[in-house]
């Protein structure tokens, strides 16, 4: 069946590929693609039509984001928030609230056996030290308080002895926190794909279509179970009817750890190639390589040192990484290296180079000047979170004093011609590509000054940062519909965005129309 988005406008139409039309438009949508974008009200020498009536609202290409960790996005709203906790102190009694109130209400886990799961601190500004003694004072249940950057953890005695036996440390960086918050998934695969379907339903009314998931672990098995419980509707373009709020509500990319190279290797899983029985919505992602650690951890490598003295961690020798990457690459896997630290990127670069192919850097987040137009002279994407700047302003300014500047360097990078795809990394900031694209136009939030504007990109810009398809025929008929239009709203109009409809695939996956 043919779809007909009828009257409705295009924002500078050029931007989004098409062109001979403006004012009001009919976009027709035939088998899944957008078959023709034509002057409103011509669209009538079409077979079995739907129209879906727009009056004037706008339409672009529906959003991706390209970083995100869903399984855990998906728990996120079910952990107790600490995010605004501004002290150890304080993060420890939320946690002692939570506990009173679970006991009182008699919920699972009141007995004291169940782990208490916090997420969100950032202890980079804390006055205090997060100790075990403040947790421990706070309930004798398992308590494990993952940081927002999710690269470490804090943990009270009881959850200690049951995940990381034999550690002193109250907080754990790195590979030490990862394998803790690797245990935490207590809930089943049934319960887990629920969440994972609420999830993809709350993304689709943001106008989502596609993700990049970068979640630990081994993906292709839960996303194909996935796709499966959802029928793997991809790209029969019924209307309004198929399927919506299933995770199959989404196009998935899906990331591969090194622990899991190997196999896909042996399976001879390609980035870009389809999985059969998914209708073409799930696809091999990237190699997801982890080479420094994080700025509010101070693992982050940088090539000066923070107030404590300390320059981060490599994750990886410069020759470890590029063996990594050559061997992706030999197995057709796009590398997607994270480095957020000056150093990191420059030796995350340097590995591109060696290695002749182009790939992703992930965060990207304090790049030297000197190493900006290595960007794009080496095919390398910059994969970064602007609302990650909004978050991390006042610790870069404290953790990289007199290098902020160059911290988050969207209109550098852009200038330079680099290729930026924008994410979330959620749960570390909400699954919200107008955010994004709010904090890369006007980097501000909550009413403050903007920070460093002069690195601000244009709204058009941002948008194409956060979609991968265009509005020309032939094109994937994944389109947002929006009731502003986003190349003439204000930074706080396109936080709040409203989207009055999404399509995947010509299959509408959020409507508000009606």
């Amino acid at each position: 069946m043919t779809v007909v988005l009828a009257g409705g406008r295009i924002p500078a139409v050029s931007a989004f590929g098409v062109s001979g039309v403006d004012g009001l438009v009919d976009v027709v949508l035939d088998e899944g693609r957008i078959s023709a974008v034509q002057p409103a009200g011509t669209a009538t020498d079409v077979g079995t039509v739907e129209r879906i009536p727009l009056d004037g609202r706008w339409v672009v290409p529906g959003l991706w984001d390209q970083h995100v960790h869903f399984t855990q996005w998906a728990q996120t709203a079910r952990r107790l928030d600490v995010s605004r906790a501004a002290s150890a102190a304080e993060a420890a009694a939320l946690v002692r609230e939570r506990a009173v109130r679970e006991r009182a209400a008699g919920a699972s886990g009141a007995s004291g056996d169940d782990v208490l799961v916090g997420f969100g601190f950032h202890d980079a500004l804390w006055p205090d030290e997060p100790t075990r003694s403040l947790l421990d004072a706070a309930t004798d249940r398992p308590v494990v308080l993952i940081a927002g950057d999710l690269h470490c953890s804090w943990l009270n005695s009881a959850a200690a002895r049951r995940f990381a036996p034999g550690t002193p440390d109250a907080v754990l960086r790195e590979d030490a926190s990862f394998a803790v918050t690797s245990l935490l998934t207590a809930a089943d695969d049934a319960t887990l794909d629920r969440w994972a379907a609420d999830a993809a339903r709350a993304a689709a009314t943001r106008g989502v279509v596609g993700i990049v998931d970068l979640e630990y672990g081994w993906n292709l098995d839960v996303w194909m179970r996935r796709m499966g419980a959802g029928g793997g509707r991809g790209g029969d373009g019924v209307g309004r009817n198929g399927g919506e709020g299933d995770a199959a509500g989404l196009r998935v990319e899906f990331g591969i750890y090194g622990e899991h190279l190997d196999r896909a290797a042996g399976l001879g899983l390609r980035t870009g190639a389809a999985i059969p029985g998914t209708g073409g919505l799930l696809t091999v992602g990237p190699f997801k390589v982890i080479s420094d650690g994080s700025l509010n951890t101070r693992t982050a490598l940088c090539s000066h040192a923070y107030p404590d003295g300390g320059h981060g961690v490599a994750n990886l020798t410069p020759a470890e990484l590029v063996e990594r990457m050559r061997f992706a690459v030999d197995h057709g896997l796009e590398p997607a290296v994270h480095a957020i630290g000056d150093e990191a990127n420059r030796r995350a670069l340097d590995a591109f180079a060696a290695i002749s192919a182009g790939g992703r850097i992930e965060h990207a987040q304090l790049i030297d000047p000197a190493d900006v137009p290595r960007f794009a002279r080496l095919g390398v994407t910059a994969s970064v979170q602007p609302e990650h700047a909004m978050d991390d302003r006042d610790v870069a300014d404290r953790l990289w004093q007199g290098r902020s500047g160059r911290a988050f360097p969207l209109a550098d990078l852009h200038a330079a011609g680099a290729r930026l795809a924008f994410g979330s990394d959620a749960p570390v900031a909400p699954l919200d590509p107008w955010a994004a694209i709010a904090s890369a136009v006007g980097r501000t939030r909550d009413g403050r000054e903007p920070w460093h504007p002069e690195q601000a990109i244009p709204a058009d810009v941002a948008l194409r940062a956060s979609t991968r398809s265009t509005l020309s025929p032939g094109q994937p008929a994944d389109l947002a519909v929006l009731d502003r239009d986003p190349l003439a709203a204000s930074p706080d109009e396109l936080r709040t965005m409203p989207v009055a409809t999404t399509l995947l695939a010509g299959r509408v996956t959020h409507d508000a129309l009606r």
